[in-house]
């Protein structure tokens, strides 16, 4: 039987969490809106937090967009963007070896949506030794790819074939962006829950906007995880 957390221990679970995160999801999954509210999290707690933008496919609602706003909260941004280039190079920074190479670094790797952008993981495979990373796949179930239990599965597989990796966490982020109700939260909970006996991997998260989660049930698996609307402006 899967142990049920309350929400009251984020921050501990997160520490517990191995320092390398990958962070996937399909486009619309609010993978990077996660990963940024992830970072600043972690960095009240712990120092040299890092976050790596790895897509190098889809350029809209980049990690790296936030780089200004994220300094302050001790959250340094890394990604494949030359200043002044105007455009992404085909390969990742190279500044992402030293965090993955240092055992007192935490880094956030903020991963493409597809096995195509997961390709930029694979370079990187001689430091996900079993135990020496995590890799959560965030799902949200109102994006039509990842809206039942077999295209999740499919979407985790073509992943894990190019990342050269396995998922070890399910992130149950259920959402219509500001529109979101307790009801959709828990509907992508239940098809979490089928994909996490399907693969015997824990729901870890459920990320939810700050003003639901007082609403939420106290027995769901998964720390809740507030999100804060970073990544989209008001007006969007």
């Amino acid at each position: 039987m899967k142990r049920k957390r309350n929400h009251t221990n984020k921050v501990m679970l997160m520490l517990n969490d191995n320092r390398i995160r990958m962070i996937i999801g399909h486009y619309g999954s609010g993978k990077t809106e996660f990963a940024v509210n992830y970072a600043i999290n972690l960095a009240k707690e712990v120092k040299n937090v890092s976050i790596a933008d790895l897509d190098v496919v889809n350029p809209y609602f980049r990690s790296r967009e936030k780089q200004e706003m994220l300094l302050p909260f001790g959250v340094k941004v890394l990604s494949s963007y030359v200043t002044g280039s105007g455009s992404d190079l085909p390969a990742v920074s190279a500044d992402v070896l030293a965090p993955l190479q240092d055992p007192e670094s935490n880094i956030i790797l903020d991963v493409g949506g597809d096995s195509m952008g997961a390709r930029t993981l694979g370079r990187y495979k001689e430091y996900f030794l079993p135990g020496a990373y995590d890799m959560f796949m965030v799902v949200n179930a109102n994006r039509p790819e990842t809206q039942d239990v077999e295209g999740v599965l499919h979407h985790i597989d073509t992943i894990e074939r190019s990342a050269r990796a396995k998922v070890t966490g399910i992130v149950n982020n259920t959402h219509l962006l500001r529109y979101t109700t307790v009801e959709e939260v828990l509907k992508g909970q239940e098809l979490c829950k089928k994909v996490s006996e399907a693969l015997n991997i824990p729901i870890k998260y459920i990320g939810v906007l700050e003003s639901l989660v007082d609403q939420l049930p106290k027995d769901l698996e998964g720390t809740v995880l507030p999100i804060k609307m970073i990544m989209r402006e008001d007006w969007m």
